[in-house]
């Protein structure tokens, strides 16, 4: 038996290697030897962690540096031995000869004083600091000022003051106003407004407020999708400071998070441009502001309005202080604002590289199970390896079912269960800014649903789940493919990716038809007297080692854990329920009437049978209160179960012992008696009177037997198993725990074990099998109910696990398994023979279902390779049955990739000839190398305007026609938010333009065609645009206006149409956004007849997809 590192506490007596029962294993230490309750424990000096806590072949305080695929560099790689496999479960692993003395002499064995400097200093570690303040209060702004502007022209408009009165309706009816701390909005100084727009774009703003309709007017239509009002100034510049207000509430720890209510919205406004009914981009201000304000240093944008925010993006795209991540209709580039820098093929330039993604829907419809996809497999593995301090959302609400712009199907308990995820980062810091949302009573659900988890109100259970359908997962798969050069915690390495072949896969996708907006669901928040409880009766003590009082399973495991919550305040906070004893009845669910009396014996048994009736199982010691112990940690747990499921307390903590989870269905295994969980389970299932959906998380660092058996054929028990396995040689060996075990008949899939093979697993492994394997398969599920055999043997410090998993890194999991089952978890105490390490980790969980926001959590390296084998080796087994872990490795039929995916294939370099040619006016060229437009006369960045630009001609290389066949032109974009107006199109623009004819978008000096070649997602990277040097310089707000008011309507919109061919003017790209008189589409895919066709069914469309008059 190899040995193994041992931690205990300083100044405590040092452990002794015991064997259970009479097989000899190395099942756990003493930390202290007590019989009684232990007083409370001593404060640990915060250390430095030694080189044997943090081996994980690199520096653990070296800062991570981003990968290339040609110099990837891989995770650690597992250092485990791999020791011969036991014959049985339970079988006799050879011990040393002193091992054998040991166990023989039944004493402890001082350890040489180096040795045991070495246990303190690995403890001084730990970071176990759980005593900061916690910051509590959701900070609301909510101005009536922001009502006093409209469409002065036309009473239909979508953004419109109705907006916020249906929104402040429903916050009244559901009493969420007086629950939040309101907070007076504020103007945004015009110095606040240039850390992201030029003061020229702030003054000309400034001067709508002294213009006439017509004068509004006539610059509105310069721009795509925007109305102006004599207000909209001062309500803009309100909405910017609103948020600015909340900044400064949160980093200024006087609330914890906070929504702001306010509009116009912004995500649109770019550098020196409205766009969208955005005139500021008050995300981008407000990240800027938090930036050079609170020195902030890593800040997260997270963008769910149905519309991309470019304008957000462009902001930021050379910018790694600023992950920008946005998931928004796109559907091929026909989706507003029509641009090839919406797809996911855009990762950001330069420095920035990797810090921009783009999630694409190309199809309408998309539901919650899409959503939280897409935020389980890339946004949140890239932010807790990003590690924001501060999260801001550009929360639009126009993915809503119901909403006929947006014609998606997200639901509000949807967009509640997205900003719980989002909670659990930069230790709780996030902040909501409305945008979009323009069918009233959806906008007003999903704000208020976002409003209720922000205040700490439990996630709503969502109707149908499911997985996400097959157009989702192309898009994330494209997604992956393209980020994972640049994130550690994407490389999927020891993954092999099979094509799924299995019959109906794809039988969830409905056949193409009009789009219904179904009804939204009726919305219940719970109200609860209070929110966790709590069980744990001393009288559980009673259970001891007769022969051996170093037993690893000792009597002070569950006092020092209630003596740690009590320190820390967190034992008040909870609603301590009283335990009794479980029944026969109860009991008999899972054991058999011979198995409780014959346990039911050792009351009345003298110690030589004790001993004898305990050896007869595999490790288990009796003594002759093992009985009524073992009840009453079964019955306890029963009673929070009751006191969850009749609403009394909405989630729970059961401080017991003896464990169960090893207990089989007629035997007493590792410790464990009744096995509590499973007693639990049934009993839940018994009172609500049906087989109710339950989901039990086994953390513990060795395989769950007895459960795994007792519900191995029922699939209305989800039984997911995190376990050391060492190839069937760890605990309690034999193959049950192997990744191929996944239930029997109907149960078939209901059981998902995922075996490590190693020691040292840690937060990393862990957190990337919660986002990879378990929360996909468990909303799938969609729970009713959700059990934790919550062992901390795993815990960083556990003399038997190995592992290093954290107490924040324990807090993290409670977090994320906190959004299934309406927030009804119960955390129930299995193992973890480390005393501090388990009151610790313990009291981390039990602070985080109180409602506290998850502790900073940090990663200090990526995933074992090993552990990624072991993910990946469980996902590919239970493909079959969870629809939520397959691969979509069709044919894209929407365009998106002209191969398979997961294929990497070698891009082929652009040729350089292709480049030649390729000119426009001002001496722009396309670099053949880069493809990025650089300007042979000016290498300066200048500021975007606003106005049409003179004649752009545009040529195109002589290798078009046959691209074009593949069905592969695209037109590379060529600016951005600091180089070009961000509205480009490819028709002739004379000064005499019409103002309806895309108005706002500027004729680009250097807009160039460049070609692809046919590839695979993977490898369909052109380089995107950079910001081009050269663009013409702003024009002033006074020649502006006067240019304005000399349009000519319509003649020069015939003269532009004229001068480019319609089929060359379609397959053009909008870069910036397009107004639809003007669209050119930036990509045609497949047949080149039908992407012509598809181009002008949308050519006259606005943003929300309306008709656009030529003229007023």
């Amino acid at each position: 038996m190899r040995s193994k590192a041992l931690f205990v506490r300083p100044h405590a007596k040092l452990p002794f290697l015991s064997s259970r029962g009479g097989v000899t294993l190395l099942r756990g230490a003493v930390l202290q030897q007590a019989p009684q309750a232990p007083a409370a424990p001593q404060n640990l000096v915060r250390g430095e962690v030694s080189p044997t806590m943090t081996s994980t072949g690199q520096n653990s305080t070296t800062t991570r540096q981003r990968r290339s695929r040609h110099n990837l560099r891989s995770p650690p790689q597992d250092s485990s031995v791999t020791l011969k496999r036991g014959t049985s479960k339970g079988a006799e692993l050879r011990s040393s000869p002193k091992l054998a003395e040991f166990k023989k002499k039944g004493r402890m064995k001082k350890l040489s004083q180096a040795a045991e400097q070495d246990l303190i200093v690995e403890l001084q570690g730990l970071d176990l600091n759980l005593e900061a303040k916690t910051l509590s209060g959701t900070g609301l702004v909510f101005d009536e000022q922001l009502n006093e502007f409209h469409c002065l022209w036309d009473d239909s408009f979508p953004e419109c003051p109705e907006r916020l009165h249906a929104i402040k309706e429903q916050l009244i009816q559901e009493g969420l106003l007086d629950r939040c701390v309101s907070f007076q909005a504020r103007f945004a100084e015009k110095e606040e407004l240039m850390l992201v727009h030029s003061l020229e774009y702030i003054d000309l703003m400034e001067t709508t407020q002294y213009m006439n309709e017509g004068e509004l007017r006539i610059l509105a239509d310069t721009y795509d999708s925007v109305y102006l009002h004599p207000n909209s100034y001062t309500c803009a510049c309100l909405a910017s400071g609103s948020v600015l207000r909340l900044v400064d509430a949160v980093l200024g720890a006087e609330i914890r998070n906070g929504m702001a209510i306010i509009r116009p919205p912004g995500h649109h406004a770019q550098h020196s441009l409205m766009d969208g009914y955005c005139m500021f981009n008050h995300v981008a201000v407000a990240a800027r502001y938090a930036q050079q304000k609170h020195g902030i240093q890593r800040v997260l944008i997270v963008d769910w309005d149905v519309h991309h925010g470019q304008g957000t993006q462009f902001t930021f795209d050379q910018d790694p202080s600023v992950l920008y991540f946005s998931i928004h209709r796109y559907e091929q580039g026909r989706f507003w604002p029509h641009l090839k820098a919406s797809n996911w093929s855009t990762t950001g330039f330069g420095q920035g590289q990797g810090y921009t993604i783009n999630v694409p829907w190309n199809k309408v419809g998309m539901r919650d199970a899409d959503y939280i996809a897409a935020f389980l497999q890339v946004l949140l593995p890239v932010a807790f390896e990003f590690q924001p301090q501060l999260v801001l959302v550009a929360a639009g609400f126009d993915a809503l079912q119901g909403d006929p712009k947006g014609e998606m199907a997200a639901t509000p308990a949807g967009f509640a269960q997205l900003t719980h995820l989002l909670m659990g980062l930069a230790g709780g810091r996030l902040i909501l800014s409305l945008e979009g949302g323009y069918n009233l009573h959806s906008l007003a659900e999903g704000v208020s649903a976002s409003l209720h988890t922000l205040l700490g109100d439990p996630c709503p259970m969502l109707e149908s789940p499911g997985a996400p359908c097959p157009s989702a997962q192309l898009s994330l798969s494209c997604v992956l493919e393209a980020l994972e050069p640049f994130w550690e915690i994407l490389v999927r390495s020891g993954e092999t990716l099979e094509e799924d072949n299995m019959e109906g896969d794809n039988a969830e996708e409905e056949e193409e038809g009009p789009w219904q907006p179904p009804a939204l669901p009726i919305l219940t928040w719970p109200v609860l007297q209070a929110r966790t409880g709590l069980v744990y009766d001393q009288q559980m003590m009673g259970h001891y080692n007769l022969w051996d009082n170093h037993h690893p399973e000792m009597p002070q495991r569950i006092s020092q854990i209630m003596c740690r919550l009590e320190e820390l305040g967190l034992a008040e906070r909870c609603f301590l329920l009283p335990a009794r004893p479980a029944t026969d009845a109860e009991l008999l669910t899972c054991h058999s009437a011979e198995y409780v009396g014959r346990l039911r014996a050792t009351e009345k048994m003298k110690t030589r049978e004790l001993h004898c009736e305990g050896a007869s199982f595999d490790s288990i010691y009796i003594c002759p209160s093992t009985f009524a112990c073992a009840k009453l940690a079964t019955g306890a747990t029963c009673c929070l179960v009751e006191a969850v499921l009749a609403g009394e307390v909405l989630n729970g903590v059961a401080v017991v012992r003896p464990p169960g989870h090893h207990a089989e269905q007629d035997a007493a295994c590792g410790f464990c008696f009744f096995n509590t969980v499973a007693v639990a389970a049934r009993h839940a299932q018994a009172i609500s009177g049906h087989a109710l959906r339950i989901l039990i998380v086994d953390w513990d660092i060795h395989h769950g037997n007895g459960t795994q058996h007792i519900f191995e054929e029922d699939p209305s028990i989800l039984y997911i198993s995190l376990h050391r396995y060492d190839h069937g040689t760890f605990f309690p060996m034999g193959n049950e725990g192997a990744s191929n075990q996944v239930g029997w008949a109907a149960g078939a899939g209901f059981t998902v074990n995922v075996a490590w093979n190693g020691p040292r697993m840690g937060d990393a492994e862990y957190l990337a099998a919660w986002h990879r394997l378990v929360l996909p398969i468990a909303y799938e599920f969609n729970p009713e109910l959700v059990l934790v055999s919550a062992g901390f043997d795993a815990a960083r410090g556990d003399p038997l696990g190995g592992c290093q998993v954290s107490p924040e890194g324990y807090a993290h999991l409670t977090h994320l398994l906190m959004g299934l089952a309406g927030g009804h978890i119960i955390l129930i105490l299995e193992g973890g023979y480390n005393l501090t390490s388990i009151s610790e980790s313990m009291a981390a969980c039990t602070r985080t279902l109180l409602g506290d926001p998850p502790p900073l959590l940090t990663l200090p390296r990526p995933p074992l390779s090993g552990a990624l084998a072991s993910v990946a080796e469980t996902i590919q087994v239970h493909r079959r049955y969870w629809r939520s872990l397959r691969v979509t490795k069709v044919e894209d039929k929407e365009g998106s990739s002209s191969s398979k995916l997961i294929t990497k294939e070698a891009r082929q370099p652009t040729s350089p000839g292709s480049a030649e040619g390729l000119t426009t006016l001002e001496g722009n060229i396309l670099d053949a190398s880069t493809g990025k437009a650089i300007s042979a006369s000016s290498v300066q960045e200048s500021t975007p305007t606003q106005v049409k630009s003179e004649t752009v001609v545009v040529e195109l290389t002589q290798n078009q026609s046959s691209e074009a066949v593949t069905g592969e032109v695209t037109l590379d974009q060529t600016t951005s938010k600091a180089a070009t107006l961000d509205q480009t199109t490819l028709e002739a623009a004379t000064e005499g333009s019409t103002p309806n004819q895309t108005t706002s978008e500027e004729a680009v000096e250097g807009a160039e065609l460049t070609q692809t070649h046919p590839t695979s997602c993977a490898d369909n990277q052109i380089p995107p645009s950079s910001p081009v040097p050269g663009a013409i310089p702003p024009i002033s707000p006074r020649k502006l206006t006067g240019i304005l008011r000399t349009l000519e309507l319509g003649k020069a919109q015939e003269a532009a149409e004229s001068q480019i061919p319609e089929d060359e003017r379609l397959l053009g790209e909008a870069v910036g956004g397009q107004d639809m008189d003007d669209l050119v589409m930036m990509q045609a895919f497949g047949d080149t007849d039908q992407a012509l066709l598809d181009a002008k069914n949308v050519a006259h469309q606005n943003k929300f997809g309306e008709d656009m008059p030529h003229s007023h």
